[in-house]
């Protein structure tokens, strides 16, 4: 069969996205999932996203890593997803769409799509690093030499290590730039590798390097390798709510592959 396909990228972070409201793609086929994210063999991408119909929302999101498996909420998918409801003439400038962590609430204003993310209640402090719950999972700790760390290998030891052996987690590498302005690189869990953009990672460091205290601002810039994001949030000392991930989504192409059954 012929599957029509469209790609879009948030700050480098890039997704497949199907329009599936008829229900034509099986979610249950990791190893086609994991094929039309391969970037030789297939379109190329770090997940893929499911558009599709759900009662009293506009939408429901539905996304897998490029392994092949369903995960958990991915920020910059999100992102992505509200741009690709808006081209399929679902919403306009507003969203509230479901997603696997609950609901979430989007705005649009041209190129840029602002995200509301889940509150967040649970922040645990360890001598080096900060682990927290965006969505997805996130270890977040602070580098001197990130320019030239190697994510891949660094990255794979955390999230491989003995601490997080249950569903592994995403690793976050920060060195702050300026008082509100932070470099951030990220390794995926289920990508495997680093991505250029992670927007639950962004999420988690802007909230981790807030609680440690490096920044006393309740809006924070991430730089990531694909762009920046931006993190905004109220603080009531005890509960981060109003937590808004904003940054560019963008279209890039197009088109259909063929597909076996």
């Amino acid at each position: 069969m012929t599957l029509k396909f469209y790609k879009y990228q948030a700050t480098g972070n890039d997704f497949v996205m199907i329009d599936n409201r008829t229900q034509i793609f099986d979610k249950n086929n990791t190893k086609l999932v994991a094929q039309l994210c391969d970037r030789r063999f297939g379109i190329g991408a770090d997940g893929l996203i499911l558009l599709e119909n759900t009662p009293n929302y506009d939408f429901r999101m539905v996304y897998f890593n490029a392994d092949g498996n369903e995960s958990t909420m991915c920020g910059n998918g999100g992102r992505c997803i509200t741009a690709f409801a808006k081209q399929l003439g679902i919403v306009e400038q507003h969203t509230t769409f479901l997603a696997i962590d609950g609901t979430h609430d989007a705005r649009i204003e041209g190129l840029n799509i602002h995200l509301k993310m889940q509150s967040v209640n649970e922040i645990h402090i360890q001598q080096d690093y900060t682990t927290l719950d965006t969505g997805s999972p996130h270890y977040v700790t602070l580098k001197s030499d990130i320019d030239t760390l190697d994510v891949k290998t660094e990255g794979m030891k955390i999230r491989r290590s003995s601490l997080f052996l249950d569903e592994g987690i995403n690793v976050n590498f920060l060195k702050q730039i300026h008082q509100n302005t932070f470099a951030i690189r990220t390794y995926e869990r289920g990508v495997e590798d680093e991505t250029l953009s992670c927007g639950t990672g962004a999420t988690a460091a802007a909230i981790a390097m807030h609680h440690t205290k490096q920044t006393d601002s309740e809006n924070v810039i991430l730089e990531t390798r694909g762009g920046q994001l931006q993190v905004s949030f109220n603080f009531d000392g005890k509960i981060y709510n109003n937590v808004w991930l904003s940054g560019s989504a963008i279209s890039v192409f197009e088109g259909t592959i063929s597909i076996s059954n």
